[in-house]
C-alpha cells in the first residue's frame, strides 16, 4: 500500500507541478470510506466482501465527480486540486456525521479509517503486492509526460503532448492506485506526500528514478510505521496510518524550518 501511495504521490506532484500535491487531495480515499459506511448502515450483517465492493463503488463515484468537474478545464492542475480538496472535505464531513451518530455498526469502520493493517490477511497481502508490482511496471511508461509537464502547459503543448488526454490518464492511474491502497489499509495521510519529497532530497530528479525511489521509500515508511505502532507501546497498538501522520507532521515542519 505504501508503494502504491508513493507512486500516486509522484504522479500527482509531477502532473500538477505542485510539490504539496498528494493522492489524498483527490477525494478518492474519502469516497471509499463513505461507501463503506453506507454499506454498513444500509445492509444488515457485516461482510468484508460487501465492504470492499461498497468502498470501490464510493471511490469510483468520487473519481467520476472529479473528472466531470475538471473536464472543461482540460484537467488543469489548479482546478483539479481545488475540486479534489472540496470533494474530500465534503465527503469527510458526511463520514464524520455518521461516525458521531453512535451507531455501533459504523464504529466497525473506525479502525479502518485510521489506516489500520490489523485485519489484512494473506490473500489481501498477495493482491496488494501484485498490484504494486504491476504499477511499478506501468508508471515508468509515462516517463515523457512526467518529465515535460512540470515545465508548464504552454511548453507541454509545444512539444506535441495532448494535455487533456495525458492528464486524464495520469489522473486515472493515480485514483486507481489510491483506491487500491485505501481499500486494503484505509485512508493514509502523508505517505504519498513524504515519499516523493524524500526521493528528490536523495537526488532522484528524473521521473523514473523518482518513481522507483519513492516506491521504495513509501513501502519502507509504511512498514516502519506499522512496526513502531505495534511495538512502541506494546501491548497497546497504534494504527499505521496514525503513526505515519506522527512521522509526517514533524518531517514537514523540519523541512519548512530548513528552507527558511
Amino acid at each position: 500500500a505504501g508503494i502504491l501511495l508513493a507512486l500516486a504521490g509522484t504522479l500527482m506532484q509531477r502532473m500538477t507541478g505542485n510539490p504539496m500535491a498528494s493522492p489524498e487531495m483527490l477525494g478518492v480515499s474519502s469516497g471509499a470510506a463513505l461507501g463503506g459506511i453506507f454499506a454498513l448502515l444500509l445492509v444488515p450483517g457485516f461482510s468484508p466482501l460487501l465492504l470492499l465492493l461498497a468502498a470501490t463503488f464510493g471511490a469510483l463515484l468520487a473519481l467520476l465527480a472529479i473528472v466531470a468537474l475538471s473536464w472543461r478545464s482540460a484537467f488543469a492542475p489548479d482546478r483539479m486540486l481545488l475540486t479534489g480538496v472540496a470533494l474530500s472535505t465534503l465527503l469527510n464531513a458526511f463520514a464524520a456525521l455518521f461516525m458521531v451518530s453512535g451507531d455501533s455498526r459504523v464504529l466497525l469502520m473506525l479502525s479502518w479509517m485510521t489506516g489500520s493493517t490489523y485485519r489484512i490477511d494473506a490473500s489481501q497481502a498477495v493482491i496488494i503486492c501484485a498490484l504494486a508490482a504491476l504499477f511499478l511496471l506501468v508508471t515508468p511508461l509515462c516517463n515523457r509526460w512526467l518529465a515535460i509537464m512540470p515545465l508548464g502547459a504552454e511548453r507541454t503543448r509545444a512539444l506535441g503532448i495532448s494535455l487533456g488526454g495525458s492528464r486524464l490518464l495520469l489522473l486515472l492511474l493515480t485514483a486507481v492506485m489510491t483506491a487500491a491502497a485505501t481499500l486494503v489499509v484505509g485512508p493514509l495521510s502523508f505517505v504519498g506526500l513524504i515519499a516523493p519529497h524524500m526521493a528528490r532530497l536523495l537526488g532522484a530528479q528524473r521521473p523514473v528514478a523518482q518513481l522507483l525511489l519513492s516506491a521504495l521509500l513509501g513501502g519502507t515508511l509504511l512498514v516502519l510505521a506499522d512496526w513502531l505502532g505495534r511495538n512502541l507501546v506494546f501491548p497497546w497498538q497504534i494504527p499505521a496510518g496514525m503513526f505515519a501522520t506522527f512521522i509526517g507532521g514533524p518531517y514537514f515542519m523540519w523541512l519548512l524550518a530548513r528552507k527558511r
